[in-house]
Order: structure tokens, then sequence, then C-alpha cells
């Protein structure tokens, strides 16, 4: 099934129409004071003034249908949740059980669900996650109508044919093919899974079709093409031994049949041209140092350059089969355009899905000689194009990160032109600017190239809570396997609409005015707690 261009006019004939109804911006009060970063104590998670975040999900909450190796929506089986006094670590691991770390959230309304309990009324609300860490990985539920005792349903640890699932980064759901898409970051394994939404969850690999690559960020536009952003480091150079090469892309996949992605298509990755030579910004294998302080990277990262982009094909199934293959290394091959850890994108809402919006995480250390004018603290992009399916556009930067503003992850719009951006600096940096990661309401049409314009206002300050504080402590020992920190991850603005006109980019959000627009975030690591955030 294919859109045709008259129904993605409708589409975005509807959009304009929702944009006149939802054009006030939506008003965000910034957090103060921000606590610096107090080494052994627990800071609580901040929200702006005028809204309060309240837990739908933590780490300890008991799993409908648990197994021993997953029992909790934030703890594997591997041991207890907080260590006894006096355990130390044996055979380089401490006896506290390794975090799963639920990562990005995507809210559905649907109804008829069924879970674990039989006879049980789960409600038609749920909030679907998969897991960044533990072993296996897991796809989980939050029953948002449930009591605390079926709050939250284990779908699924393993794929159809039996084999344990890894962990999983971004989400999304797939009106098109009636599947949750779920990715994991691991280019060792396939890079994009799609789940079924009733339980249990079947979970099938697309890795011949998508191949394995650094994914994170997954979207499907209206022709129910993929948009996949890629998050894999890069090596340090050796005179830039602080700062990463850039090696990450941003993809497109053009599916043969959108109600089957299985049956293969064209992934294309992006290319930008330099304003320099005039040739596509690439790739130097084994020249990271001169690729990290490239005049080309510095362009890409200044106000008020706009650069030509075009895709370029790099795996097609009817002509290279369905065999396994490596993505990043086929995007290089093609003289695509890499990134410094280019983690999420979406769509700008209101706009006929012709503006793709995306983070960059940059090297999540201060010390990186890269500095902001070379993208060490990350960036915040802007793909235009005439149409989604467009060969050629334009990229532009919307935001250049700096120590105070860095380490940019998952990114969700509030309404037309605010986009709310989490931070994903790291402990490292953390330690080095004293405070932890916070949510951003980032303006998009805004010249923050300009002095006199307002820099981000900070929605959310995730501090770092009590479990997050005791791993800090115990993160000294060698062999010590949880984050010591607390992230701000899953942001997600939605009505749950899981039609095609519900595609995330339709229709432009109005959140805190009741009920139907709901906004969803996570606090990684520590207790793992999965936030909604609501007008206070």
């Amino acid at each position: 099934m294919r859109l045709s261009r008259r129904m993605l006019a409708l589409v975005a004939a509807g959009c304009s129409i929702t944009v006149v109804a939802a054009a006030q911006a939506t008003g965000f009060h910034g957090v103060k004071p921000v606590p610096g970063k107090a080494l052994g104590t627990a800071v609580p998670l901040m929200p702006g003034g005028g809204l309060k975040a309240v837990a739908v999900a933590q780490g300890s909450t008991r799993l409908g249908g648990a197994t021993s190796a997953n029992p909790h929506y934030g703890y594997d089986g591997d041991g207890t949740m907080v260590p006894a006094p006096g355990d130390v670590p044996s055979d380089g691991h401490l006896v506290e059980a390794t975090k799963t770390e639920p990562d990005k959230n995507t809210y559905l309304v649907l109804h008829g669900q069924t879970g674990p309990a039989q006879g049980y009324d789960y409600g038609s609300h749920f909030l679907f996650q998969g897991h960044e860490a533990g072993s296996p990985g897991i796809l989980t539920r939050i029953n948002l109508d449930a009591d605390p005792v079926h709050r939250v349903t284990l779908m699924a640890s393993r794929d159809v044919h039996g084999a344990p699932l890894p962990p999983f980064d971004g989400s999304t759901w797939d009106p098109f093919a009636h599947r949750l898409l779920l990715t994991t970051e691991d280019p060792d394994v396939p890079g994009v899974f799609q789940a079924t939404v009733g339980y249990p969850s079947a979970v099938r690999d697309l890795d011949g079709v998508l191949g394995r690559g650094g994914y994170e960020g997954v979207q499907v536009d209206p022709l129910g093409r993929l948009w996949l952003v890629e998050d894999q480091g890069g090596d340090t150079g050796s005179v830039n031994t602080n700062a990463k090469q850039p090696n990450s892309f941003l993809y497109r996949f053009i599916p043969s049949d959108p109600a089957d992605l299985t049956a293969g298509g064209l992934l294309q990755a992006l290319q930008v041209i330099s304003l320099r030579s005039g040739d596509p910004m690439v790739f130097h294998d084994g020249q990271a140092d001169a690729d990290i302080t490239s005049p080309d990277v510095r362009d890409l990262h200044s106000y008020g350059k706009v650069f030509r982009t075009r895709w370029v094909t790099v795996h097609d199934t009817a002509e290279d089969g369905t065999a396994p293959f490596d993505a990043n290394a086929l995007a290089k091959a093609a003289r695509a355009t890499p990134f410094k850890r280019p983690e999420n994108g979406v769509f700008a809402p209101g706009g006929g899905f012709r503006t793709f919006v995306f983070t960059e995480t940059g090297d999540t250390n201060a010390d990186s000689e890269a500095g902001a004018a070379l993208g060490g603290y990350g960036a915040v992009f802007k793909l235009t194009q005439q149409h989604p399916d467009s060969s050629r556009g334009r990229l532009r930067l919307v935001l250049r990160g700096d120590k105070q503003h860095t380490g940019f992850d998952n990114i969700a719009f509030a309404d037309r032109t605010t986009a709310l951006v989490a931070e994903d600096a790291g402990d490292t940096l953390h330690t080095q600017r004293g405070t932890f990661d916070s949510l951003w309401a980032v303006r998009t049409t805004a010249d923050y190239g300009d002095s006199d314009t307002p820099r981000p206002i900070r929605v959310v300050y995730v501090g770092r809570d009590a479990s997050a504080t005791i791993d800090s402590a115990l993160s000294e020992f060698d062999g010590f396997q949880n984050e010591a920190d607390n992230e701000i991850t899953g942001i997600h603005v939605s009505d749950g609409d899981a039609s095609v006109a519900g595609l995330l980019g339709v229709r432009v959000p109005h959140p805190f005015r009741g009920m139907r627009w709901r906004v969803f975030l996570t606090a990684q690591h520590g207790d793992n707690v999965t936030y909604e955030l609501i007008r206070r």
C-alpha cells in the first residue's frame, strides 16, 4: 500500500486547519533555582512552574507476566534492588540487580487489549517502551487505566523464534503495518524489530530489510516511509583525544509495501553538500583528527548557513537481497554524510511533513577539543524538503550546544514550533559543569545565533534520585554495571491516535489543556521512574 500525493495533500491540508486552532505557543516557565551537583546528595526531579510530574510506573513495579529474569519494570532478576550494607564486589560484580533502563515511550489508545490476568479490564490507554539495558531485552506496556497490581505488563522478552531480545532504545507506532517499531543501538544485531501490540507481543526482526546500525530514533511519514536516526560514536583522534569523529547517519527507508515491511524496499542515507568544495561531506577512514576539525564540520555547526542535501541509496532488497548487512558501512561507501551521534528526530507538526528536526549528542565531555564550534556539545538541526518523498532538501542549524545545553537526545514537539529536547550529558559532563540533565524548550524558528534571542527554557531538571546517588558511590568499583546518574529520556507528546491521521506530525499538539494530548518522560537509571507531566 502506498499513499498517493493526493492523499498526502489531504493530510497536509488537515494540518493547516489544525494550525489555526493551535497557533498560540505553549507557555513554559523555567526551573529556578537549579541546584548544583553535590556528590552523595539526592536532588529531586523539578518540573518548571505550573507543571507537575506524576509517576505512572517505577523500577520496583512488579511486572504482570513476570519471569525470573525480568521480574520488575526497572530491574532484572540478577540481584537485589539495593545492595545490603557490607556488600563488596565479587568476580567483578556487585549484587545490585541490573537496571533495565526503560527508554523511548510510545502512547496509544487501543481497545480490547488483554494481559496475563484473564478477565481483567486493562483499559484503553497504554504506554509502550523498550528497555535499553538488561538481558534479555524487554518490551513493556504501562496500563494507564489499571490498578497498581496490573499497572505494567511484560509484553515480550523473546522474538518469534524464541531468541532473547536485545536492549531497545527507540520506538514508534507504524499505523500502516499496525506494528510497534523498536530500534537498538547495538550494531552487531538486527537494528529494527517490529512487534504486535496484543498480549503477548510477537516480535520479529527486520535484519535483511533495514540492516544493522546504531539505530535509535525512528518515525513514520504519511507515505509509510521510515526515518531512522543512527547513534554510533566514532573514534577519538590521536591529537583530539577527547573528541570523536562523526560516524552516524540519517536514513530513510522506502518500503515496497508499507503494510508489510518484511517485503523489503529501499534504504537511503542523507548526503550534505559542502559549501566550500561543492562535494559531499564524507567520512574519512583512519583520519579521525582531520574529520573532527574539518572546516565542513565547522560550517555545519555555524548559524546562518544553509546546505543542500540529497538522499543516496545504500541498499535495495530487490537487487541486493535480504542477507544481513551493515548499514553504517554501506552509508560510508555511498558517500553519505556522518554526524556526531544524531540520536533522535521528529517531524514538525502542521507542516505537511516537510520539516524534520533532529538532535546531535556531541562528545559529552567538556574537555572535547572540538568545543562548541565543531559540534563537541552537539546541536539541533532542521532538514526541510518540498515533500517527504523529495530526493533533495535544505539543512540548517537550529541550536548549537554549549556546556550548559548539550548531550541532546530525545525530542518531541509541544506545539507548532516548540520542541522539547532532552539531555543525555553523562556523568562525566555532569561533574564537569556541576549540573545534571535538563529538558529544554527549543524554538525551532528562533535565531539562536542572535545574541538578543533568549536561550532555551529549562522545562524540567531531572536531578538525581536516591538509587542513582547510591550507584554513584558504587561506581568506583570495577565491574559495577549500573549508571551513576539519572537521564531524561522518552519525552513523548501524543494524543494516542493509532490511525494514519494520528501520525506524529499531522496535528499540532496542545498539551496541558485537558487529557487528550498527554506528555510522558522517564528518569532513566536510578529508580527508573516514568512520569506524566500535567498542569499543576
